[in-house]
């Protein structure tokens, strides 16, 4: 195990009706002046919008509303919201929804006071080093931004989708309201669920040794993402499976599960280039590049260990100790599968690709990763693994 430092100063408020705090934590936390930021149609359609912005009046804390964050957030938001924290003297943000408005209510709290262009922290030139508080109110289990340090934003002029983040823009606080899940539709719960297995892949496949305790819990996190996500996809209506995915969401990206341990993220540049190509959800694009990723690391890393204990621990593949290659191999057929039965795209010709854009993919994708060191012909190879020719089942 690797020396780490763990911080995660995020105070958690969960179950139902807990949004109704949150004009009392932001007073908590120093707020005077609030920027409620919040999506599209979502938050105004549920009634949260409303009921929030009595919460604050009641409270007699001002505000100012700041909508339209869309999937995959672009900078134009960020800059719209940071010249309103700037006109209006703004000292706390108010997240209401998933990641795509939480991301975007980081970049605006450290683009809010940094003198040069927010942009900096995204092309590698400048940290994060000082923000406004913020508080999120979680609307889909996905991202995990709510507990995170971490955020991704796309540049439009160029549809470059970059990452940054420090612990100075984790949420002071973030209130998660399982019920706030009910209505979405089937599709973004779904891709939320394949964002969440994602990020604790990331993390699981890894070298280190002596890291089986976290290994331990990422396997039980993912087993109780899959039987909870096959229980919504029944019943959308089940609150405990909602509350579970909820806390599984948030547990997957904040931290705990990759402390100590080397971490890969190579799939996630890949994934990021294909939702700004395509405009596609981050969600629907882990679901066709992971399996492929798997899928490659099977063929060419020498030690699969992490491939065949994923199989025989989550998948509940029967160990073949004269093939574990083929161990291996079943888990990934099964991770197919369930992708297929929560209606997920497994090819890059579902999520509207073609093998003629892999070249231009290709030269985009950020090079990293650990599990698998990315080069520009390993991603070409991964892309082509994605398409449906050579789809595994």
């Amino acid at each position: 195990m690797n020396n780490f430092i763990f911080y995660s100063p995020t105070k958690f408020i969960f179950g139902k009706d807990s949004e109704k705090k949150v004009a009392s934590l932001a007073r908590e936390y120093g707020a005077t002046r609030v920027l409620l930021l919040y999506g599209g149609k979502s938050a105004l359609q549920s009634g949260l919008l409303a009921r929030v912005k009595r919460y604050f009046e009641e409270a007699k804390l001002d505000y100012i509303e700041l909508g339209g964050v869309e999937p995959n957030p672009g900078d134009d938001k960020v800059y719209e919201g940071i010249e309103k924290v700037r006109d209006y003297g703004i000292d706390f943000i108010v997240a209401m929804g998933g990641g795509s408005v939480i991301d975007t209510a980081k970049a605006i709290a450290a683009g809010a006071v940094y003198d040069g262009d927010f942009w900096d922290f995204y092309c590698g030139k400048a940290e994060m080093k000082q923000a406004l508080p913020l508080g999120t109110i979680l609307t889909i289990a996905a991202s995990g931004s709510e507990g995170s340090s971490s955020t991704v934003i796309t540049k439009k002029s160029t549809m470059e989708k970059r990452g940054s983040g420090g612990d100075i823009v984790r949420p002071v606080f973030s209130i998660l309201n399982p019920m706030l899940t009910m209505t979405l539709p089937k599709e973004q719960t779904f891709y939320g669920v394949m964002d969440m297995m994602s990020h604790i892949l990331e993390r699981y496949f890894s070298y280190t040794e002596d890291v089986d305790l976290t290994s331990g819990l990422c396997e039980s996190v993912l087993a109780s993402i899959i039987m909870n996500a096959r229980i919504v996809l029944e019943n959308p209506r089940d609150y405990g499976a909602r509350a579970n995915l909820m806390w599984a969401g948030t547990m997957a990206h904040s931290g705990i599960l990759g402390v100590g341990r080397k971490q890969d993220w190579g799939s996630h540049s890949l994934g990021h280039e294909l939702s700004s190509f395509y405009g596609t959800a981050h969600g629907a694009t882990l679901a066709v590049v992971f399996p492929a990723w798997m899928r490659y690391a099977l063929e060419h890393n020498e030690d699969i260990t992490s491939l065949v204990e994923l199989a025989i621990n989550v998948w509940d593949v029967p160990f073949e100790p004269e093939d574990i290659k083929n161990t291996a191999l079943s888990g990934i057929k099964s991770f197919l599968s369930y992708l297929k039965e929560l209606n997920l795209p497994i090819t890059l010709e579902e999520i509207g690709g073609k093998e003629d854009d892999i070249k231009e993919l290709t030269d985009k994708v950020i090079l990293r990763g650990n599990y698998i060191k990315l080069t520009r012909e390993i991603v070409r190879e991964i892309f082509e693994l994605s398409l449906e020719k050579n789809r595994l089942i």
